[in-house]
């Protein structure tokens, strides 16, 4: 633990925690205490999750409300400190993954010990920022380094970004979208286990060398059973149950959480204000996991849909649904880890398992269900699917779900608008984007429906705006000429 002299910030942090622990009230107060008490703050990643699900709910109801106005909320000292608070939190929290304890600075410091930090003086965002590892107490912040967290940034980009509020990280690089995200980004690596890559079939899996390949089951084994799974190494001989083994891996395999971002220009802001609603439909399981899911959120959305969603199909569901049924044990397990799913290792017989799903899949999809097109379609982006590499993997999974967006499925259209804002599986296309967006909506997908009226609440402000300006410099034209005659007339006279 750093032994350097607390700064006023880590004062005023560290009271903040203790009234909240303590139930007492915050000097100016907060808003949303009660929600806040909800999240069930452990200090805990999963609880950043839970965080960001309420910014969500936060924002839609400022929208619906009419008070989205992010310059009158920052004038409020209640939100200003509930934000500030969200901050401090996190940087418990990240401090706390690197078993460090946190040190904050304002900007004064700031620019004392990073010169080179572009800081802007007026900017809420970048007025503190929290130093989370001991490495980071003596070295100079450079672009890109991951030792000094501006907590407010992805919080305010939560709440308020969008296509023409745009936020511009101080770091270099993109604001990333919440707390969890933005946490995790600057996590440690797990420590490693010898793994080697194994090909079965028509995919490449990682299996961990001190495991034994268990024989072929007809059916899926229970992913919970110890009998089914072969047993950690680093667990003693006698341990009750086995679990599934987890390890690094190297890039060229399956993508992980964080291979999932929109690239850096419009697509950030873009895809908050059209995706912001997803966090919503997931929330009240949040609340009852210890675990953040570690599937990358717009197929957890997906997953829910095509459970929540009902679409008539008209070929082959049933094979679907067999198919789905041993492909949702891995999914439950996968959900209760907390690490990218492509770091999760199977056994040989579950992944033939597995494939033999995925087959089911494929052809309940060549006979033109839509939800299995969406699920296989899911697994091809992933890079878990049959494709024999991940390149030909995102390129068959794009053409799955066009292809199911094309027969009128409002979750492929929805899912679609997604891949187009931010660019997975096809060339970033803002305007197709919001076509397929409004496709969804049109055949009642209700999340699109909601982003639909408040992205033309945004345009016909736009509008009025514009059409305000340009009233105002005709106004003043007119006002010139007047003006001018008037002067004419004195000389004249």
């Amino acid at each position: 633990m750093s032994a350097l002299l607390l700064t006023p910030l880590d004062y005023t942090a560290a009271g903040y925690w203790q009234d909240f622990l303590a139930e007492r009230p915050i000097a100016g107060g907060i808003v949303y205490e009660t929600e806040l008490r909800d999240c069930v703050l452990d200090e805990s990643l999963a609880s950043l999750q839970r965080v960001d699900t309420l910014l969500t709910q936060i924002r839609r109801d400022m929208i619906k409300a009419g008070q989205w106005h992010e310059e009158t909320v920052l004038v409020d000292e209640r939100y200003r400190n509930f934000m500030v608070f969200l901050a401090f939190y996190a940087g418990r929290v990240l401090a706390q993954q690197w078993q460090h304890t946190p040190h904050w600075y304002g900007q004064f410091e700031l620019r004392k010990r990073y010169p080179n930090v572009p800081l802007t003086g007026d900017d809420f965002y970048q007025h503190m920022a929290v130093v989370y590892r001991e490495a980071a107490e003596h070295s100079t912040l450079t672009n890109g380094s991951m030792s000094v967290f501006f907590a407010l940034e992805p919080i305010g980009l939560r709440l308020f970004g969008h296509i023409d509020r745009p936020f511009e990280a101080v770091q270099g690089g993109q604001v990333a979208s919440g707390l969890y995200q933005a946490v995790s980004a600057r996590l440690q690596n797990a420590s490693e286990t010898p793994i080697v890559k194994a090909t079965v079939s028509d995919a490449v899996y990682t299996i961990d060398t001190h495991k034994t390949a268990e024989p072929y089951l007809d059916t899926v084994p229970d992913l919970d059973t110890a009998s089914a799974l072969p047993q950690n190494p680093r667990q003693s001989s006698d341990s009750l149950s086995a679990k599934i083994e987890t390890s690094p891996i190297s890039a060229n395999n399956a993508p992980s959480t964080t291979d999932y971002q929109p690239s850096p220009d419009l697509s950030r802001a873009e895809t908050l204000a059209v995706d912001t609603a997803s966090d919503t439909l997931i929330s009240s399981k949040l609340a009852s996991v210890s675990k953040t899911p570690p599937t990358p959120e717009m197929f957890t959305q997906l997953l829910i849909e095509l459970n929540e969603i009902e679409v008539v199909q008209s070929a082959d569901n049933m094979a679907y649904q067999q198919a789905c049924h041993v492909l949702d044990q891995f999914e439950e397990h996968i959900a209760k880890q907390n690490k990218p799913r492509a770091h999760v290792v199977f056994s040989e017989s579950h992944l033939k398992a597995k494939k033999q799903a995925l087959l089911k899949l494929q052809a309940a999809a060549n006979a033109g269900n839509t939800a299995a097109m969406l699920r296989l379609a899911m697994y091809e982006l992933l890079g878990e699917g049959l494709a024999v590499d991940q390149s030909a993997g995102v390129a068959t999974g794009a053409e799955w779900v066009k292809q199911a967006a094309s027969k009128d499925d409002s979750r492929a259209q929805r899912l679609l608008s997604k891949m187009y804002y931010q660019g997975i599986g096809v060339a970033q296309d803002i305007e197709n984007g919001q076509y397929w967006l409004t496709q969804a909506a049109k055949n009642g997908h209700a999340e699109a429906a909601d982003l639909v009226v408040h992205w033309q609440q945004a345009q016909d402000l736009i509008s009025t705006q514009k059409r305000e300006q340009h009233s105002i410099k005709r106004y003043q034209i007119l006002l010139g000429a007047v003006a001018v005659v008037a002067i004419l007339i004195l000389i004249i006279l």
